[in-house]
């Protein structure tokens, strides 16, 4: 790693590229516009699960730099290529926040950290960072083991993409604000949560299995309650205000189901939770007033990003878990994560996994890999959810993933027909 901190040291010449790598970028630029490979680089990561000893990774934090170069990427992309004839292999990325992404096999790190710093040099010699990278570092580059960091820069690439290809339609409304935040969260103090708390259920597909349905799924619509409390804002854009204003539903859910949980009598539920607010003595309370009929019931649903990010919690809360006979379930999952996550070593009893249209024109080579974890696993079971058409739960049984949860299981059970017979149905028209 480089050991930079964000300014060149006072004196120091700059560095100037030599005319022909001048000449190189020009000529570059001038023959076409680089095309940006997110796709193609998260392609490639997701793919690469099994060949990821001795690939090492640099990442050129470009997007920080105070005063932007339009050629930057095709600069470094010039410099880089020293290291081509060397290397057992090398290939280049241009991200499209501005960055490159460089992975390689076969070189010497001195090699690598003396071409990195030739670029931080280049750059630095006439602007500055605008703050830390995404690994938290002071640094221009990164130099990494792509094992060890694998999590890491996946989960920088699906963001950027998760951003760039969300919804971007219609008015955009502010971030709430922290003084907002406040009010809402007096407000919620005194709110009947009531009208907003729904439950969905999570049918089985197994023919052995003498209730079709698994557990109910309790959760609060926050769309309906953003509707409702701040109409004027987004209570989703401000990453960090929307997981303290998480922590306080889970608080207000939590306090709601302690008065009262008689319209689930008989059901087994599952409560969508952050980690946090599992040890907090808001939870202590309700474990202490949970109905004894209740008690190894609930299902303690746990979002992915959560998990990744605090997995030393993650452990306590199993830990607690199983004393308390709670199950735990991780949802948000895509069928990489599905896949390169161990679940039945982190004692996950059930994985989610979001469908999504794109799942029915998965790489064949893949999508064989993908059947196949599925009908693994012994411990953790799967969930497909946010099925909303019949094809999801056909996908579902096909690759043996045994239970499914979403509008178009809403609508079968409503109408009094087993999910079971519907999927078998349309398997036969």
């Amino acid at each position: 790693m480089s050991m930079f901190r964000g300014k060149p040291p006072i004196g120091r010449d700059r560095v100037r590229l030599s005319t022909a790598e001048k000449q190189a970028a020009v000529a570059a630029a001038k023959d076409s516009k680089p095309d940006f490979d997110n796709d193609k680089l998260l392609n490639l990561l997701r793919s690469a699960k099994n060949e990821l000893q001795g690939m090492r990774i640099i990442h050129m934090h470009l997007s920080l730099l105070k005063d932007k170069d339009p050629s930057s990427q095709l600069i470094v992309r010039t410099i880089v290529q020293e290291l081509a004839s060397k290397a057992s292999f090398l290939q280049s990325f241009n991200i499209s926040n501005g960055d490159v992404i460089i992975l390689y096999k076969g070189l010497k790190l001195s090699g690598v950290t003396e071409v990195c710093q030739k670029v931080e040099q280049v750059f630095l010699s006439k602007t500055s960072l605008t703050g830390p990278n995404p690994y938290k570092e002071y640094s221009l580059y990164s130099i990494m083991e792509l094992a060890l960091n694998f999590i890491n820069v996946i989960r920088f690439v699906e963001e950027l993409h998760a951003s760039e290809t969300g919804g971007h339609g219609g008015e955009t409304k502010p971030p709430i604000t922290l003084e907002e935040m406040g009010k809402l969260e007096r407000s919620m103090q005194m709110f009947d949560l009531s009208p907003f708390l729904f439950n969905q259920p999570v049918a089985s597909l197994d023919p052995l299995s003498a209730d079709e349905t698994e557990y109910f799924e309790l959760y609060i619509s926050i769309k309906l309650l953003q509707e409702r409390l701040c109409p004027d804002y987004d209570l989703t854009a401000n990453k960090w205000l929307f997981n303290y204003f998480t922590g306080n539903l889970d608080q207000s859910v939590l306090r709601a189901l302690n008065h009262g949980l008689s319209f689930m009598r008989g059901r087994r539920i599952g409560i969508n939770i952050n980690l946090s607010t599992v040890i907090s003595t808001g939870f202590v309370k309700f474990d202490e007033r949970l109905p004894i009929d209740f008690r190894g019931n609930v299902v303690l649903e746990i979002n992915k990003t959560d998990l990744i990010e605090n997995l030393a919690l993650f452990q306590e809360v199993v830990d607690f878990a199983q004393d308390r006979r709670y199950q735990i379930a991780v949802d948000g999952l895509n069928p990489f994560w599905a896949t390169n996550i161990d679940f039945e070593y982190l004692n996950v009893n059930y994985a989610k996994i979001f469908w999504s249209s794109e799942m029915l024109e998965m790489d064949a080579g893949f999508q064989q890999f993908f059947f196949e974890h599925m009908q693994q696993q012994d411990r953790c079971r799967y969930v497909l959810a946010r099925c909303d058409t019949v094809s999801s739960l056909v996908f579902a049984q096909n690759a043996g993933i045994k239970l499914v949860q979403g509008r178009a299981v809403d609508n079968i059970m409503r109408k009094g027909v087993s999910v079971r017979d519907a999927i078998n149905t349309a398997k036969g028209m």
